[in-house]
Formats: C-alpha cells, sequence, structure tokens
C-alpha cells in the first residue's frame, strides 16, 4: 500500500502541473484561474447539498431501524470529493465530481466492496489473520503474594 501512495504523491501533482500548463497554453491564464475557482466554488455547494442529503438519509435509516453502511461510505466519498475539489487542478476536480455523480460513487463503492477493501454490511472477515483471533473465555482470580 505504502508504494502505491508514493506513486500517487509524486504522479498526481505532476499530472495536475502538466494539465494546468497544457490548458493554459490553450485557453489563457486568466480563463484557466477562472475555471480552477469555479470548479472548487461549484464542488464546495455540491459537496454541502449532497452532504446534507446524505446526512438526512442516514437520520432516516437509523430511526428505522437500519444500518446505514451505504450511505456512511457515501459520506466518506463526499469527504474525498471535497477535499479533491479544493485542490487546485483539474485532474483531482474530475476524480472529485466523479465522486459526487451518485450512480458512479455508488458503483465505484460497490465494486470496491465485492473486491474487499472494504467490508460491507453482512460480510464477514474470512480471512487467515482474522481466523487466528479467537476469543478464549475462562475465569481468573487475583491472589495476593
Amino acid at each position: 500500500m505504502f508504494p502505491f501512495l508514493l506513486l500517487l504523491f509524486f504522479l498526481v501533482p505532476l499530472i495536475e502541473i502538466y494539465l494546468l500548463i497544457e490548458i493554459g497554453g490553450v485557453i489563457g491564464v486568466g480563463w484557466t484561474i477562472f475555471f480552477v475557482v469555479f470548479t472548487a466554488v461549484l464542488g464546495a455547494f455540491l459537496v454541502r447539498a449532497q452532504g446534507f442529503s446524505t446526512i438526512n438519509r442516514i437520520r432516516t435509516q437509523m430511526n428505522q431501524g437500519q444500518l446505514p453502511a451505504m450511505e456512511l461510505i457515501e459520506g466518506l466519498f463526499l469527504l474525498i470529493a471535497g477535499a479533491l475539489l479544493l485542490t487546485p487542478g483539474f485532474f483531482t476536480d474530475a476524480i472529485g465530481f466523479v465522486c459526487l455523480t451518485p450512480p458512479l460513487r455508488r458503483s465505484i463503492i460497490r465494486y470496491i466492496l465485492s473486491k474487499g477493501v472494504i467490508r460491507g454490511p453482512n460480510q464477514t472477515d474470512t480471512s487467515p489473520r482474522s481466523q487466528s483471533r479467537r476469543t478464549i473465555e475462562g475465569e481468573y482470580r487475583h491472589m495476593d503474594d
């Protein structure tokens, strides 16, 4: 996992710089800055609106006695989308808007759940690591010296 994160740490800024230079060369510096700021403002507005909607769905399901697992994961995706949209650049904005699109977001969440990266509701951990953790019940008493 660490090598992947390290690669992202170096690769994403390089992609952003490349795109900013290329797009700035085509549409101009002023328009490039405008679009970067515009996507940040639009993204913040959309994240806020979808966040309130998600919170309302979580409350509704909890009041009905259901576990709002999908909504909680969607909330995490909205948090990631907000961070990506506030980061200046077109590449992170594109990923952020993908996370904001409900059908795409749910498809990505279902894919991640199917791969076992995140366990969803009614999924048990069958990995050897989890099977080695057993609860041993017993009794004890403290004896003074």
